[in-house]
């Protein structure tokens, strides 16, 4: 598939206490497990993170963020002008349940537009999402103006959003799960009792 991952691990991990990116789930950590899944279906995987030692062992490029303090934007851009593709699945490091069948299908839809992002239960998941190169130059303007957020960015590109009736096939189920993110100790123990079963 012509599209590449991009984890994003810059995160200070406050609400969690320690750094859950390298929590260990089911015998590896989290970013390992989010780096085999990727794996199954992406060639090229690159590591966002500002801790280059943490993540050396993954032995994956590791790029820092080009500004400082400036949040998952910074991360995002870092990733994308260090991509080889023009299309790249942004995926936070926080989310150990992702579907390489999720990912595969948002690569796919995002042929006439610039980012493709899932909203579930009426939530929108702009860090399990793809972005194009193409809103480098938007992406640029928003980080220089402070306009922080990732809904600035996603307000001045064309977007598709998928639900769960996109989403959802015999193949993929628990979307809940798919999306899950730990950000809290209680949500990291949720995540270990669901991978003990």
């Amino acid at each position: 598939m012509k599209a590449g991952a991009i984890i994003l691990a810059g995160g200070k991990s406050s609400r969690m206490g320690t750094n859950k990116a390298l929590l260990p789930i089911d015998g590896v950590t989290n970013i390992e497990r989010i780096k085999n899944i990727l794996a199954e279906v992406f060639e090229e995987i690159i590591i966002v993170a500002n801790d280059e030692a943490a993540y050396r062992f993954l032995n994956l490029p590791i790029i820092k963020d080009k500004v400082l303090d400036k949040g998952p934007l910074a991360g995002i851009q870092a990733g994308l002008l260090a991509a080889k593709y023009e299309t790249n699945l942004i995926i936070a490091c926080d989310m150990p349940f992702i579907s390489p069948l999720v990912a595969i299908k948002l690569v796919k839809e995002s042929n006439d537009y610039d980012a493709v992002v899932p909203v579930i239960s009426g939530k929108q998941h702009p860090l399990f999402a793809v972005y194009k190169k193409a809103i480098l130059p938007t992406l640029d303007d928003c980080l220089q103006t402070d306009q922080l957020r990732i809904k600035n960015l996603l307000d001045r590109v064309h977007v598709k959003y998928n639900t769960e009736d996109d989403l959802l096939d015999k193949e993929i189920d628990k979307l809940d799960q798919v999306f899950y993110n730990m950000n809290q100790p209680w949500e990291y123990e949720k995540v270990v009792n669901l991978t003990k079963k």
